[in-house]
């Protein structure tokens, strides 16, 4: 893995950089998430895109850095590190609780006039659709289970008790990051969004999910694929076709 310049370093995982490549796709984890969700995206879309793979405090080699708990506080610190990306069109890819962190920097990035060129939220209802949770408030077997029964982890990760330890804090930070995150009022990008769901995901309702039309004043899509909250998982190809679709267009306006 190569390494990036010095004020992006901490943040930014290039797995197979693409230094020729016309455009950049950013990649923003989901809770409890870390960049490596992303290496597969990375290594199939390499070198035609340039793909980076955010890594939030607290994981893997960052995890002995404390864990953000506020969205806004993370997007603030994400918006001067993506702005140093900005050289070439970017387009941002969030899954659950990083498709408000992306939707957050981007709003940011588009006050300085650099914002991405189209963003695709994925597993998320829409920043102005709220929901009462309160996963962060139990304890460490509470959100064990809410997180087995996403099946978003494998379930003999959590047999190791080492690695239990390790995961939790992070756990626990992002779901109160997200279940206490609420949006601007009347927030709306200028880029195009994308929203993709699950058709059977207990977190975002179909409706939640085409609310995200509410968000952008730009061309908007919807695209409902068949499984939960992490359908991507089960349906890579499907929802690599969609990503493939936008980048190859940004490729030939190049």
């Amino acid at each position: 893995m190569t390494r990036l310049a010095p004020d992006t370093d901490l943040w930014c995982r290039s797995f197979h950089p693409a230094p020729q490549a016309p455009s950049r796709l950013v990649c923003f984890p989901h809770a409890g998430g870390s960049a490596s969700f992303y290496f597969p995206v990375s290594a199939q879309l390499s070198p035609g895109t340039d793909v980076i793979a955010l890594q939030y405090p607290g994981r893997q080699d960052r995890r002995l850095e404390p864990c953000i708990e506020d969205i806004h506080q993370l997007a603030d610190e994400l918006h001067p590190v993506l702005r140093t990306l900005a050289d070439r069109p970017l387009t941002f890819f969030g899954h659950s609780m990083g498709a408000v962190i992306a939707f957050e920097v981007a709003r940011r990035l588009e006050r300085d006039g650099e914002g991405p060129v189209h963003l695709f939220a994925s597993g998320r209802r829409a920043p102005s659709r709220y929901r009462d949770e309160d996963v962060h408030e139990r304890d460490d077997e509470g959100i064990l289970t809410e997180i087995r029964a996403m099946s978003g982890t494998d379930s003999q990760v959590f047999a190791s008790e080492e690695i239990v330890r390790m995961v939790l804090p992070a756990l626990r930070s992002d779901y109160k990051a997200v279940e206490t995150y609420r949006s601007e009022p009347g927030s709306v990008l200028r880029c195009p969004i994308t929203a993709l769901t699950g058709d059977s995901d207990p977190k975002t309702s179909i409706e939640e999910a085409r609310a995200w039309q509410e968000h952008t004043s730009g061309v908007f899509d919807l695209q409902v694929f068949q499984g939960g909250h992490f359908y991507l998982s089960s349906r890579p190809g499907e929802v690599m076709k969609v990503l493939s679709a936008h980048l190859d267009a940004l490729a030939a306006g190049a």
